[in-house]
């Protein structure tokens, strides 16, 4: 075949199969041999290939049948924070070397039910910790996008950096994702792809590695916001083993999309036009208004005002769930073990173990959370935090009960920033690339960011927009109008 079938959409590749203009067994084989070629990505860390032509097998034989659904024989790549049985997973740790989980998690399982393909595992930040993906027992992942006239890496933001660097360069038609703190949305911005963060509790978080539990929810990272629609409805649905997942029907998401928003209300927050952000993202900002202004919906001045407190409520609730979380891991049942010398007990093993096992960023945050959880700093920190969280979430309330249908801000303050650079930032520095992102988190509502447009050096740039919990449909039909008006097309030049 003449056309490279790993560069299909979802909803391409979906109308190819029901056409019997292509097999499964081809698009997955495409994607397999595009995998091979990308090794300086990083992106893909374990390739399940036999797995993944059987179930393209699978998959035909059941389009054969007519009993396929929107999501059967297409080929995904599966971020490595997601246990599958049998496969390696180990949330890009030395921590869980060799883990190879006997269960699946839903969210998976979900897709395998609906006659998806497993590609293989992908690249992240450790324990989804991170904003570049440079935080990795296997290494970084490098972003397919390069600046022009520059040979330089770039970083394909984390912590979901290598699905979004996977969909980007089309290694898969689509890849699953999570965000806790805006590990969806912000490499998706940094690569030009749609990136979709479901309200919590969407999805199912049985199985996938937690990192802080009140925060982490899974969605789907792909080429089009149709793309993200027809995903997460394969994704979402109400699981017993979640004691946090809605128990509540899954709309057809697809059947949304109309692109028609006249009479729809946006806000655009005064607090999120915040010291640093460049002018190029201000602008895009602007122009992202008025597209949807065009389109027919209302733009009007919005303010949330606890948006400035949203960063250091963040990094101390994640990292204080981090802590609790991550101490399940030291060395006695699954994983790494470190070596003991003669006389070490079992107290010298945990912290052999975990000092061995977990990277500088975990760490930096497992004892952050320590600290901020201890006796005497509890409540200045911690309780302090979820009162404040409380008040972010009410000021959203307040805006959506005063008519607010969606609200539009850029998804990151700057344009993918160089590989590497995350080390000679400060922790601080790095943690500020959240800035936009995690406020809705801690909220629980649902955000995607949409690719708007290129910095002056042909980078892509991306603009979020958040939805009232539970409306992924209407936000969705949000996000498929302003990228209708955007038509961001450009693709990352091949260099690999």
């Amino acid at each position: 075949m003449t056309m490279a079938l790993n560069t299909l959409t979802i909803a391409d590749a979906r109308a190819k199969l029901a056409a019997k203009e292509v097999t499964s067994r081809e698009l997955t084989q495409a994607c397999l041999d595009a995998i091979e070629g990308a090794s300086a990505l990083n992106a893909v860390v374990t390739v399940t290939a036999e797995r993944a032509l059987d179930m393209a097998d699978a998959a035909d034989a059941r389009i054969a049948g007519g009993d396929a659904t929107a999501m059967t024989g297409i080929p995904l790549g599966v971020k490595d924070l997601f246990c599958v049985e049998g496969v390696r997973s180990q949330a890009a740790s030395k921590i869980l070397d060799g883990f190879m989980p006997p269960y699946e998690s839903t969210v998976t399982a979900n897709l395998w039910s609906s006659g998806a393909v497993m590609l293989g595992k992908l690249n992240m930040d450790e324990f989804g910790m991170g904003s570049a993906t440079e935080y990795s027992v296997y290494g970084p992942t490098v972003s397919p996008w390069r600046a022009q006239g520059s040979d330089a890496k770039l970083t394909a933001g984390g912590s979901s950096g290598g699905s979004a660097a996977a969909v980007a360069a089309d290694l898969c038609l689509a890849a699953t994702g999570t965000d806790t703190g805006g590990s969806i949305r912000q490499p998706a911005a940094f690569t030009g792809t749609v990136g979709l963060r479901p309200t919590y509790g969407r999805c199912s978080r049985w199985g996938v590695i937690a990192y802080a539990s009140s925060l982490d929810q899974a969605g789907p990272m792909t080429k089009t916001v149709r793309d993200a629609a027809i995903m997460l409805g394969a994704m979402a649905g109400h699981d017993e083993k979640d004691s946090t997942s809605a128990d509540i029907p899954v709309p057809d998401f697809e059947a949304a999309l109309t692109g028609d928003i006249r009479g729809k209300k946006i806000g655009i927050p005064r607090e999120y036009r915040v010291d640093g952000l460049s002018d190029t993202i201000a602008k895009q900002w602007d122009e992202g208004a008025a597209m949807l202004r065009d389109a027919g919906a209302q733009v009007v001045d919005i303010s949330l005002p606890h948006t400035q407190y949203a960063l250091p409520t963040y990094y101390v609730i994640a990292p204080a769930e981090a802590s609790s979380n991550l101490s399940r891991y030291d060395g006695v049942r699954y994983g790494h073990r470190a070596k003991l010398s003669a006389g070490d007990g079992i107290t010298e093993m945990y912290e052999k173990t975990r000092a061995e096992g977990f990277g500088t960023e975990v760490q930096r945050r497992v004892m952050l959370g320590a600290y901020v959880l201890s006796a005497g700093f509890y409540d200045a920190y911690y309780r302090k935090a979820q009162r404040v969280r409380t008040l972010i979430k009410r000021d959203f309330e307040t805006a959506f009960a005063d008519g607010i249908d969606a609200i539009l801000t850029p998804t990151t303050p700057s344009r993918a920033f160089a590989l590497g650079a995350a080390a000679e930032m400060s922790p601080v520095e790095m943690y500020l690339n959240d800035v936009f992102t995690v406020t809705l988190n801690l909220a629980g509502l649902p955000g995607i960011s949409v690719p708007s447009g290129l910095s002056a050096d042909g980078l892509p740039l991306g603009l979020q927009l958040i939805g009232k919990p539970w409306e992924e449909g209407d936000l969705l039909n949000t996000a498929f109008a302003l990228e209708k008006a955007a038509k961001f097309e450009t693709k990352a030049a091949r260099w690999w």
